[in-house]
């Protein structure tokens, strides 16, 4: 079955993972994408071996993941763009492709020549796409950014989750975190960009940037401050549940896991839970008896299915739980979120073939068609498809050689 982006060609100028992670993503839809790295450096990307204390690359193996999540599905092509020599091939890739996607900060495109108005001399049916740190305008429209500056400190998730009194602020959950929200956010407005051209023959320029990514997750926080004309005060969280809601927090196991509860509705599932735990009485208790008192005695509570949560095991928790209407979900790390049941079952934890031949797996991304599972390819090796793609712009092989010996290309 064809992707939904069959037949697209985008040309990807772009490093590290916000922006190429939206060419990933555009190639599990079926595009072809065709990577352009530095013909001597590569993407910067495959220079990093540790990232956040973890080694991030494979003994004896090619497969890097932090190449592989971004990246997988594209032909790599080593093009040097400062080379005079290496402008017609990139003057023709242009013109055979429908978008444009870069990261690179402006004065590096207008060195290169590879600004809006120099790649629509060429092409001016193309979409033109630009991931920034903090958008196309503004004092700041030159600055370089990464999702721990632009997307997690500067976009307000940093202040959300870090605890009045803490000594530190808190980081990521996990690496690349706002770049690959970000890189979908840039796959749905290239996607959004096609569908206006194919409806009025209208091109766009798309703008996306980690600040406002950042601050788009960070919304409900973010509006409720504009309303209030001030920052929000600080709203002191009990120990155990939620304010006004003993069903709504985490809480741990005997055995030290932790179980999330967002039941949002305590009145409706106070008596269901009660009796799954054997503790009918607190359902007539005066303190708890009817969703008013609940909420306004939901300290106290709370304190109590705290108390109840560790007298179990994890095991038995997902038993009792497991019969139970309202809405939970254990808390996962790393390991079990890719062992996770839904997302297998729904094709979300893909398998791929490493360049060795080795069966890998990927988390897919997150959008699916018909309820068919992207198909997922590995990530390119540099500049692996030079010869291919150069060949299909009707180069032949003295030409190539040419171009090889003036450096153009890889």
């Amino acid at each position: 079955m064809s992707g939904p982006m069959e037949g697209v060609r985008v040309l990807e100028v772009a490093q590290y993972t916000f922006v190429p992670a939206a060419g990933a993503v555009l190639a599990d839809w079926g595009a072809d994408v065709i990577k352009i790295e530095h013909a001597e450096r590569g993407d910067a990307q495959r220079g990093i071996v540790k990232l956040l204390g973890l080694d991030v690359y494979s003994e004896n193996s090619s497969f890097f993941p932090i190449m592989e999540g971004p990246n997988r599905g594209k032909r790599s092509v080593g093009l040097a763009l400062d080379n005079p020599a290496s402008r017609g091939v990139l003057e023709e890739l242009v013109r055979r492709s429908d978008v444009f996607l870069t990261n690179y900060l402006p004065g590096s495109r207008s060195r290169l020549g590879i600004d809006v108005d120099d790649i629509r001399a060429l092409n001016p049916d193309i979409i033109y796409v630009r991931g920034s740190g903090f958008g196309a305008r503004g004092p700041d429209a030159d600055k370089g950014g990464y999702d721990s500056t632009a997307f997690w400190a500067r976009g307000g998730s940093a202040s959300g989750v870090t605890a009045p009194e803490a000594d530190r602020v808190a980081g990521m959950p996990a690496g690349a975190y706002g770049d690959s929200m970000g890189g979908m956010t840039i796959a749905g407005g290239i996607a959004a960009a096609l569908f206006k051209r194919a409806r009025t023959g209208e091109t766009s320029v798309v703008d996306v940037s980690l600040l406002g990514v950042g601050a788009w997750v960070t919304q409900f926080s973010v509006n409720l401050a504009l309303l209030a004309g001030e920052p929000l005060p600080v709203v002191e969280q009990p120990k155990h549940g939620a304010p006004g809601n003993p069903l709504s927090g985490a809480y741990r196991t005997s055995d030290g896991r932790w179980i999330q509860l967002t039941m949002l509705q305590p009145g409706r599932y106070w008596p269901e839970f009660c009796a799954a735990v054997g503790r009918t009485d607190l359902v007539t208790d005066p303190r708890f008896a009817d969703v008013h008192a609940l909420m306004r005695n939901a300290t106290e509570a709370a304190e109590i299915v705290a108390e109840i949560f560790e007298r179990g095991t994890f095991a038995e928790w997902l038993d009792v739980l497991g019969r139970l209407k309202g809405q939970w979900a254990v808390v996962q790390n790393s390991w079990e979120v890719g062992q996770d049941a839904a997302l297998r079952a729904n094709g979300l934890v893909a398998p791929v073939v490493d360049a060795e031949g080795v069966g890998r797996e990927l988390v897919g991304s997150p959008v699916q068609f018909d309820e068919v599972p992207a198909v997922l390819t590995r990530a390119p090796q540099f500049a692996e498809h030079t010869d291919d793609v150069l060949r299909e712009l009707g180069l032949d092989d003295e030409a190539l050689l040419a171009l090889k010996i003036e450096g153009a290309v890889t």
